[in-house]
């Protein structure tokens, strides 16, 4: 019976922006097992993206109010869905996906138990052909590399995406965690990942970040810059979260790394832009691309545009100006969504198209 509870919670995350695969062996049921209770996984399949109250979602359940409301408080406690809670009326509960969602708010819970899980999941996944939609998260240059460039729209320059939030915290990147508990972390810095608005409410309440200010929020970014960081926000206009990346750890960098062409996969409005005529060899930019778009060769760089993420990580430290970013043609705001929610509208309506297509 337990088992039909969670296998019915999978094909429900499964339809979430990202999805969540079977796997080849079943490892997602003992994954689910351990992060929901049988009430929890029950309950967690009414609760969908529309962001509703308790007494909502009680009669969907068919539930006591008395019943549901705590649980939906303990599992947003949890990190199992999510919460916002409005200055004036009741929670408002919504579902999160597991990636991006369930995977990070467990980034307090992180130990050697789950990350087993984890790793048993992932590793044995099913493959399945790619949804052809937008990403949840997208590339955008760090604030030095364009700031001379008039060209850039608010939704890529970072100074423009900070000034629409009022609200600001930092919590600890999983990704970085993770790796750090199995052995193989590295040494960036941790207390990276910038949340904002109702993200950053909800990891302040639940214990997951600590409030900052705007000021706090530059001195991380410039801490990310020092440290090689790729910047990732949501793929919205109005950011929820950027998340400060490094590729030997982070799962999506390490996705686009593999690829052969990552400048094709990735969302991002800007290219690298070498001069080989002004280099002087110093070669720092090699060790800053977390592409591999930038290797020596005969003593001399190779750049790969097609390896190309748009970060402007080896723009910032070419002390030439040999790097340059320049925005791609293509380039243009009609293609990020307005909120995170409406990103996940995207992905959401073209996963079940999808489906739709492999059923006939």
């Amino acid at each position: 019976m337990n088992d039909d509870l969670y296998r019915a919670l999978a094909e429900h995350l499964d339809r979430l922006p990202g999805g969540f695969p079977p796997s080849k062996t079943g490892a997602e049921l003992p994954l689910l097992k351990r992060l929901f209770t049988p009430e929890e996984a029950a309950l967690a399949v009414h609760v969908t993206l529309e962001r509703a109250e308790p007494a909502v979602i009680a009669r969907r359940v068919v539930l006591p109010l008395s019943e549901v409301e705590p649980r939906l408080e303990q599992m947003a406690q949890k990190g199992l869905i999510f919460s916002v809670k409005p200055p004036q009326g009741s929670v408002l509960y919504q579902a999160a996906p597991f990636v991006v969602g369930i995977y990070e708010f467990q980034v307090n819970n992180l130990d050697g138990a789950l990350i087993g899980d984890l790793n048993e999941y992932w590793g044995t996944l099913k493959r399945r052909a790619p949804v052809r939609t937008i990403p949840q998260m997208r590339t955008i240059p760090v604030e030095a590399s364009i700031a001379t460039q008039r060209e850039v729209l608010a939704y890529d320059h970072i100074e423009g995406l900070l000034a629409a939030q009022d609200r600001f915290a930092v919590a600890h990147c999983i990704c970085r965690k993770e790796a750090t508990l199995s052995g193989r972390g590295c040494d960036a810095p941790e207390e990276t990942c910038l949340v904002f608005g109702d993200w950053a409410d909800y990891y302040v309440r639940t214990g997951r970040a600590r409030a900052i200010d705007l000021a706090e929020v530059r001195q991380i970014l410039t801490a990310a810059n020092d440290a090689g960081l790729v910047l990732q926000p949501s793929n919205s206009r109005e950011i929820a979260f950027i998340c400060c990346c490094c590729g030997c750890c982070c799962g999506i960098l390490q996705g686009l790394k593999h690829r052969r062409r990552p400048a094709d996969a990735v969302v991002s409005s800007f290219l690298a832009q070498f001069e080989a005529t002004l280099c002087s060899g110093c070669f720092i930019c090699v060790d800053r691309c977390q592409m591999q778009a930038l290797a020596v060769a005969d003593g001399q760089i190779e750049y790969s545009a097609e390896r190309c993420i748009g970060c402007g990580l080896c723009v910032t430290t070419c002390p030439t100006g040999a790097l340059t970013l320049v925005r791609k043609p293509e380039a243009d705001a009609s293609r990020v969504p307005e909120t995170l929610e409406d990103t996940w509208r995207v992905i959401t309506d073209a996963q079940a198209a999808q489906r739709d297509r492999a059923r006939g």
